[in-house]
């Protein structure tokens, strides 16, 4: 009887994980970030800190934000480099596609971004205008494809940001053999500019690519590591929905079936 009941339970609740895989795992930080005061209030601070934090970062010649910058960079002209998808653009509605459709990424990924109808992430207007009144140059580092870049840009001018630099200041993955690791494309601006703060929702946005895909456990030391940089040259936007946190757990296996990955998942929490 005993063994019947674990057999029961064990097929009850793999039939739960197949159900609730099935719903979709990011419903609820779909939701959090589509409806929620919280996300919004969360985004409007980490932009409002950087526009506190901007003249006193700008004044202070002896620190770059980018660890990839050596050597003399005192009096060159400064930048800001900022991720693209949930630091500048909102795909929330995209996310919320692939719910309803019971689809997972990159499923539809090219036709959203074709759209061009991506709204900016709350307070990153504000922060944009004031940089560029200050005099510094705004570059976007993404990891979007090449073949993006001109709907990318457009989605961007069309809420109202102008490319005022004579050099490209958007760097897409697989322009110019860029990979997804983005320190060669942050080392690339940093040979002309000073980098005085950069913006991201994934931790390869600010670090090595091989200390991003890396453990859990290797991702939160590195973090501490650069205690010092959060908040005053760092700045992380919320994203619950995707990024290598959660490839991390899984051990960046992508390629396993949804209902191992939530497994793992399930397993990974800590109930002390």
């Amino acid at each position: 009887m005993k063994n019947l009941f674990k057999y029961l339970s064990i097929l009850l609740f793999s039939t739960l994980i197949s159900a609730e895989v099935k719903e979709h795992q990011g419903i609820l930080a779909t939701l959090y970030v589509q409806d929620s005061a919280e996300y919004y209030a969360n985004s409007i601070n980490v932009y409002r800190s950087a526009i506190d934090k901007l003249p006193s970062v700008l004044s202070d010649k002896s620190i770059s934000a980018a660890i990839e910058q050596k050597g003399d960079f005192q009096d060159k002209p400064p930048a800001v480099i900022l991720d693209v998808d949930q630091t500048v653009l909102d795909n929330i509605a995209y996310q919320a596609r692939l719910i309803k459709t019971r689809t997972y990424y990159p499923e539809g990924w090219d036709e959203w971004c074709m759209e061009e109808q991506a709204d900016y992430i709350p307070g990153v207007k504000d922060f944009l205008d004031y940089a560029t009144e200050l005099g510094v140059a705004i570059f976007f580092v993404t990891n979007r494809t090449a073949n993006l870049e001109e709907a990318t840009k457009n989605n961007l001018e069309d809420l109202g940001f102008i490319f005022k630099e004579k050099r490209d200041q958007l760097l897409m993955k697989g322009e110019k053999n860029w990979g997804s690791n983005k320190n060669s494309r942050r080392s690339l601006i940093a040979k002309d500019y000073r980098i005085v703060m950069m913006f991201g929702d994934n931790l390869g946005d600010f670090i090595d690519g091989s200390d991003n895909k890396n453990s859990s456990d290797h991702r939160m030391a590195v973090t501490k590591k650069y205690k010092q940089m959060w908040g005053h040259y760092w700045f992380m936007l919320p994203n619950p929905n995707y990024g290598d946190w959660e490839n991390s757990i899984i051990d960046f296996k992508y390629n396993i079936p949804k209902e191992e990955q939530l497994q793992i998942k399930i397993d990974a929490l800590d109930t002390k």
